[in-house]
């Protein structure tokens, strides 16, 4: 018993030793990240001047530094197309303005992506490539300066429909804002950004992607921002949009990934997995969240706790009739406003193209959940893709609408009703119906 009691003894004597290791180990903080200052490379705010190149020399002396944050101090600076780098990142200060020039000269044709195929295509102001830990960081602004190409695209659109044709979204020439490619572990904070030339956020094969708390805009009049997409998730897993305020002339969030008969044999696409959207408000946009139309496989992506301020869809699903897609495990739920419709799903046949394909695609949506929504809307969904798509298990539970047009199209079975009222009345499972879509809830 002596000896159990002496060998307790020192136990709890060597514990009430101070522990050396690492507690009392002073802690190394990291080493600051080097700063770039984008005028001390002869950046002016001369609105006559255009600071690419001394921009660019900021970020190659960062990079070839071992790595740093370029920063934008307060002031306009105007800029063409901008390359970063391995390890290096880009800061706007408060009052910063990252200009982007109205001359597609400032912006190279050099191999790209686009509207859900590889091509050679203009630069976009902000461009990363294989650039992992990338940051763009706030509070300043980036801004595409869009006018000229807006201005430009319509008339280019008008004049193709007096002689009876119509015109791709590519044929005038347009920069993206930022153009983020085979990157991991982006963050993108704080920042503004505004008045895109085409896309605004567009992530090809990335990975581990945050947007948080940023505001991104374009506008509806007086002039239209066509096609000003927010973000374009192209080809990536784990993106995470949040805090965001989003207003622009076409979708808000959408999914990427590829198009054509032959996209799901095609290296170069593939699915978007992991997507969260959430605490978001949605201004006026073409749709708050988007499947296509450049689409092949969108699987686990969730929308919750965001408002809604427009007249158009939630959730839209664009279904080309050209394209094998599948739309999945797809959430929607805390969301409160004004909208459209809460689901649209309906064909979309822009620029059908089979290519001389013999194949049949067709789109396959399943798993899809509406619930705890709060709406004042148009019309409470319009549920009629292609006549092919498969269609199975979209649950609408515990929703709260007012609709303008009560009656809804839907010729799906399988769509469930759990707690629902539209209008004040208990909305129970339906047989497949006929009905219209209230305009403009079909997609543009």
């Amino acid at each position: 018993m002596k000896i159990i009691f002496s060998l307790l003894t020192i136990g709890l004597a060597a514990f009430s030793l101070p522990f050396h290791a690492e507690t009392s180990a002073k802690k190394t903080a990291a080493p600051k990240e080097k700063e770039y200052v984008i005028t001390q490379f002869g950046a002016s705010t001369d609105s006559t001047k255009l600071n690419t190149q001394a921009i660019q020399k900021a970020i190659d002396k960062a990079s070839a530094s071992g790595g740093g944050t370029v920063v934008v101090p307060k002031g306009v600076f105007l800029s063409g197309a901008l390359f970063f780098k391995p390890k290096t990142h880009l800061r706007l200060q408060a009052g910063a303005k990252l200009k982007g020039s109205d001359n597609i000269a400032d912006y190279p044709l050099i191999p790209s992506r686009m509207e859900g195929q590889n091509l050679d295509y203009y630069a976009a102001l902000v461009n990363a490539y294989q650039v992992n830990n990338f940051s763009v960081t706030g509070p300043g602004t980036i801004d595409g300066n869009g006018l000229k190409f807006w201005k430009a695209f319509w008339a280019h659109r008008d004049s193709m429909k007096q002689i009876g044709k119509s015109s791709t979204n590519l044929e005038v020439h347009r920069p993206r804002l930022l153009f983020i490619w085979g990157c991991n572990n982006v963050n993108i904070k704080n920042v503004k950004l505004h008045n895109s030339g085409f896309w605004t956020t567009h992530l090809y094969q990335c990975n581990n992607v945050l947007i948080d708390g940023c505001d991104i805009r374009s506008p509806f009049r007086p002039v239209k921002a066509p096609s000003t997409d927010a973000v374009d998730i192209d080809v990536c897993k784990k993106v995470t949009i949040r805090n965001c305020y989003i207003s622009v002339n076409d979708d808000g969030i959408v999914m990427k990934g590829g198009k054509g008969p032959n996209a799901h044999k095609l290296p170069e696409n593939g699915p978007i997995e992991d997507v969260l959207v959430e605490n978001c408000t949605f201004g006026e946009v073409h749709a708050t969240l988007t499947c296509g139309s450049e689409c092949i496989h969108a699987n686990r992506i969730t929308m919750r706790n965001c408002k809604v301020e427009n007249d158009r869809p939630i959730l839209l699903f664009k279904m080309r009739p050209d394209t094998y897609q599948v739309y999945e495990n797809i959430t929607v739920e805390n969301i409160t406003g004004r909208c459209g419709t809460i689901v649209t799903l309906s064909p979309w046949t822009q620029f059908f193209n089979m290519g001389g394909s013999t194949e049949k695609p067709f789109g396959t949506i399943r798993n899809i959940t509406i619930s705890n929504v709060k709406v004042k809307c148009k019309q409470f969904a319009v549920l009629n893709g292609n006549p092919t798509d498969k269609v199975s298990n979209i649950t609408f539970k515990n929703v709260n609408a007012t609709a303008d047009t009560a009656p809804f199209p839907n010729k799906y079975a399988d769509v469930k009703f759990q707690n629902v009222t539209l209008n004040g009345a208990p909305l129970k499972a339906q047989s497949v119906q006929e009905g219209s879509a209230v305009k403009p809830l079909m997609p543009d």
